[in-house]
């Protein structure tokens, strides 16, 4: 009577027939159906809720552990977390910024909108817009107001020598009218205009109370390496230089040098930050 009854109505004890073999199929292709449906729903589960936790491994990765997100809470689409200037993986030089860094990701026009806070140093809210590709990714800051944040010059004793000698103050000013970072083929490309302004810059090394204020341009045109220009605005420390970012290698050259009337004062920071040259210090990076 049991047997009977798992038949499908119609059928007849003995060999399958059609209506059997049809009830057999449509059986087995429910079942595969709802396995799918089941990792479909665990996978969009599993997305909606990754640890915020993830997305800080993966920035740590990406910068070579010199960007840290610390003390990761939320998920990858809403959270907050430290932000931490470190030396990379060898290194044991730290820096934290003060207060959290609060982020949300959502869709719009086709890419991941990215909308970061931060009360300390963030000017309002900056947008990046974020567009994953097969083996790249885009990250796009939109034409805006040019002004993005400001932090404290002292964040960047995180990066190691020679930043923890120098124990600078002052603050570091970003501004961009809009710029496009492309990951290709394990290389960064940059595309628009940046400036970061250190202004009023001091350090304890030296009796000068205050050093200056400078201007590092950075500019990227059709995928060509990024170029860096280093200038001086005003003070007692003359800074001058040029580089390139390829997006896998930095390469910069300058000179550094007392006004006149500041070099006794500025001797020996001069000795420090650079190889001498009689009155001139040069600067090589990479």
């Amino acid at each position: 009577m049991n047997a009977a009854r798992q038949r499908p109505p119609g059928s007849a004890f003995g060999d399958p027939t059609l209506a059997e073999r049809a009830w057999d199929r449509t059986r087995k292709a429910v079942r595969r159906w709802s396995l799918a449906g089941a990792a479909c729903g665990l996978l969009a589960g599993l997305l909606a809720f990754a640890p915020a936790a993830w997305l800080a491994d993966e920035i740590g990765r990406r910068s070579d552990g010199r960007l840290l997100l610390a003390d990761a809470r939320g998920t990858v689409w809403s959270g907050s977390a430290v932000p931490v200037l470190a030396g990379g993986a060898d290194s044991r030089s730290a820096a934290v910024l003060p207060g959290r860094l609060s982020w949300s990701i959502g869709l719009r026009a086709g890419a991941l909108e990215m909308r970061l806070a931060q009360p300390c140093c963030i000017d309002d809210t900056l947008v990046m817009l974020l567009r994953p590709g097969f083996g790249g990714l885009s990250v796009e800051l939109p034409p805006g107001g040019g002004a993005v944040g400001e932090w404290p010059a002292a964040w960047l004793a995180g990066l190691g020598a020679p930043w923890n000698s120098l124990q600078l103050s002052g603050a570091l000013q970003l501004a961009s009218p809009g710029l496009t970072l492309q990951l290709g083929a394990g290389r960064w490309r940059l595309n628009g205009q940046a400036e970061l302004r250190l202004r009023d810059v001091a350090s304890p090394l030296t009796p000068v109370g205050r050093l200056g204020s400078y201007s590092l341009r950075i500019e990227g045109r059709d995928g060509q390496p990024a170029t860096l220009r280093l200038s001086t605005l005003d003070g007692a420390l003359r800074l001058q230089g040029d580089g390139q970012w390829s997006g896998t290698h930095f390469r910069f050259r300058g000179e550094a040098q007392a006004a006149p009337g500041f070099e006794p004062a500025l001797d020996n920071l001069l000795n420090l930050i650079g190889r001498r040259q009689g009155a001139l210090s040069v600067l090589a990076i990479g």
